[in-house]
């Protein structure tokens, strides 16, 4: 019994004994738990900071980048959504949207009204004028104004003499004939620079002129020619400066009267596919005459230029030309290469007056100015 008694004293004990823990543990717990709960708010500050990093970034990239108009909305919606409640979001974003398009019709309006400045300046700029300035003075030549489809045709004679000179017609703006004389020392390179410049290009034929003391210069037809020593030398001249177009004679007041000897002329001329050009030096010409008879056509010269070198002999020789043509439809006037100090710089004066007048050029082989 008394052993009982001693086992029911020890359970009873052993159920009322107490947990004993050390105050040193107590710390460390706490401690541990403070530290865990330290942690865990420097975790969502760290959060917190790298989000508002994020919703910070278009601002500092505004101040050096231009936004574009919808973009400054989109970063003012983003603010007041962070700061307001969702019912006072949504108000904000329509005042907020509607502001945007005020501005946005403001900036329109401005720039509707600054673009007609832009352009008053872009207006205000000078602009050279090279091409009105020419035409001043070429007011007081006074040409009539053109009929009947007037075209002015000129041929200058005696190229392969001097390239220099040949040199300052090539600027002339409008087509043109160079009649270039054979056996030169410059007669072939003289063919060649005006066929380059797209120009026409006859033989300056030579022939005995009525005064037999004037020499006509090499490859020339003479009295004393029979009919293949005209065809021989025809055949020189022109394998030497070809290919040409024409030719037309040079001097020749002797020949161009002999019937006999122009038939042989225009017969070979003729076979060659060329065309004569008479540049009528004697008034008793009988290319006429013999062409009518061989039934070829022919061209003849209406006005010589330059017998002087004076501007204003020139000039009125040019009106004689302008009315012919205005009257038959064409007219061919012919100057000289040694007349390039006035000759080609006049021309280039009065084109732009002609021109606008209605006049037209062209060479002699595309004319109209044909002799049937």
């Amino acid at each position: 019994m008394a052993q009982k008694r001693k086992s029911k004293k020890r359970r009873t004990t052993a159920k009322k004994a107490k947990v004993y823990i050390p105050a040193h543990k107590i710390v460390i717990v706490c401690a541990s738990v403070i530290a865990f709960c330290l942690f865990l708010l420097l975790i969502s500050t760290f959060i917190s900071q790298q989000t508002n990093k994020t919703d910070y970034e278009p601002q500092i990239t505004s101040q050096f980048e231009k936004p574009s108009e919808n973009d400054a909305p989109k970063a003012e919606k983003k603010q007041e959504v962070a700061k307001t409640t969702p019912q006072q979001s949504q108000k904000k974003s329509t005042s907020s949207a509607s502001s945007s398009i005020k501005q946005e019709q403001k900036s329109t309006q401005t720039t509707k009204k600054e673009e007609p400045k832009v352009v008053e300046k872009s207006v205000v700029v000078p602009t050279p004028k090279p091409q009105v300035e020419p035409e001043k003075p070429n007011a007081f030549f006074g040409f009539p104004q053109a009929k009947n489809s007037a075209t002015l045709i000129f041929v200058f004679d005696d190229g392969g003499q001097n390239l220099a000179h040949l040199e300052k017609f090539m600027s002339i703006p409008f087509d043109f004939t160079v009649a270039v004389l054979p056996q030169l020392p410059h007669s072939k390179a003289a063919a060649d620079r005006v066929r380059k410049s797209g120009n026409e290009v006859i033989l300056h034929q030579p022939m005995q002129a009525i005064n037999l003391n004037v020499n006509p210069g090499p490859g020339a037809i003479t009295p004393n020619m029979d009919a293949k020593q005209i065809t021989d030398t025809l055949f020189q001249n022109i394998n030497q400066i070809g290919p040409i177009s024409g030719m037309n004679n040079h001097e020749g007041s002797l020949i161009t009267e002999d019937t006999e000897k122009m038939e042989t002329i225009i017969k070979y001329v003729s076979s060659q596919g060329l065309y004569f050009l008479d540049s009528r030096t004697n008034v008793n010409t009988k290319v006429p005459y013999v062409c009518q008879g061989l039934g070829f056509s022919w061209y003849e010269r209406n006005v010589f230029l330059d017998n002087t070198k004076n501007r204003q002999d020139i000039l009125n020789e040019i009106n004689k030309g302008i009315n012919i043509a205005n009257k038959t439809g064409s007219a061919i006037m012919i100057g000289h290469v040694w007349s390039a100090d006035v000759l080609p710089a006049l021309l280039k004066e009065i084109y732009p007056e002609l021109k606008s007048k209605g006049y037209r050029f062209s060479t002699v082989s595309e004319s109209n100015a044909l002799k049937r």
